[in-house]
């Protein structure tokens, strides 16, 4: 039976609870924290029913992404004191019902997420990924979903579709040429969702429509051509590494009473 794997995007949910619970940012009950986070879990583990599970964060030391560009997520609330103290029990309790926590130093969650993803589904397991976050959408197959778990929704192809107009596999070059504000990352000045898009539509990938916008005429074509470095560094910011060596064996992480 192929593994069926549910990858937490640890902080997004975290720091989601955090905030549903903390609306006016007075300070919050660490048992409370702790409750409402392992109930969320919990929901999880019941919904999805995985044969293996884990939590992916952040590593605590400097990214590639920071590293060659260090206004970076720049724009981000630092989390709050209260939270980051209350980090290593949450941790805790994750594992406590059978959801280990995992760490690559110098990488990000979303990259390891998608470098074990991929792994796993080239070897014909199956991978849900827990996030609210749009990009990891880039990587939805028929063997790999992302839900959302707190809209109880699956960002699915008809999502992203919908929302955005592209398919998954054109998903990094939409956001070279917007950019990612929540991750302060600009894209071409003042290109849209909607016109990237149709630049999509029209040219293709990220090379062809910079190739063409040489020839453009009006002023698309000029934020085109002046916006050129900009888009190529969004593409490389944006776009999950799939490949980086992650060190676990997956088989330290299967739950003891998978479903």
């Amino acid at each position: 039976m192929p593994m069926n794997v549910l990858l937490v995007d640890g902080l997004n949910l975290i720091r989601r609870v955090h905030a549903a619970l903390d609306r006016d940012e007075t300070g919050l009950d660490k048992t409370r924290l702790l409750d409402a986070c392992e109930s969320s879990i919990r929901k999880l583990l019941s919904r999805q029913k995985p044969s293996h599970a884990m939590g992916v964060v952040d590593s605590d030391l400097s990214s590639w992404r920071h590293q060659e560009f260090p206004e970076y997520k720049a724009n981000r609330k630092p989390m709050p004191d209260s939270l980051a103290r209350a980090l290593p029990a949450i941790i805790e309790r994750f594992g406590q019902v059978g959801v280990q926590t995992f760490q690559e130093d110098g990488f990000e969650a979303d990259d390891v997420i998608a470098a074990i993803a991929t792994r796993i589904v080239d070897s014909g397991g199956r991978v849900t990924i827990a996030s609210t976050d749009t990009s990891f959408c880039q990587l939805l197959s028929e063997r790999l979903k992302v839900y959302d778990h707190f809209s109880e929704r699956y960002l699915d192809l008809r999502y992203v579709r919908k929302k955005l107009d592209v398919t998954p596999e054109q998903l990094p070059t939409l956001f070279a040429l917007t950019g990612n504000p929540s991750v302060n990352v600009p894209g071409v000045r003042s290109i849209g969702v909607r016109t990237a898009a149709k630049l999509i539509h029209d040219f293709g990938d990220l090379d062809t429509i910079l190739d063409a916008a040489e020839e453009m005429k009006g002023h698309i074509g000029t934020k085109l051509r002046s916006g050129r470095e900009d888009a190529r560094r969004a593409y490389r910011l944006l776009s999950l590494k799939r490949d980086i060596e992650v060190g676990l064996n997956l088989k330290d992480f299967r739950l003891s009473q998978a479903g």
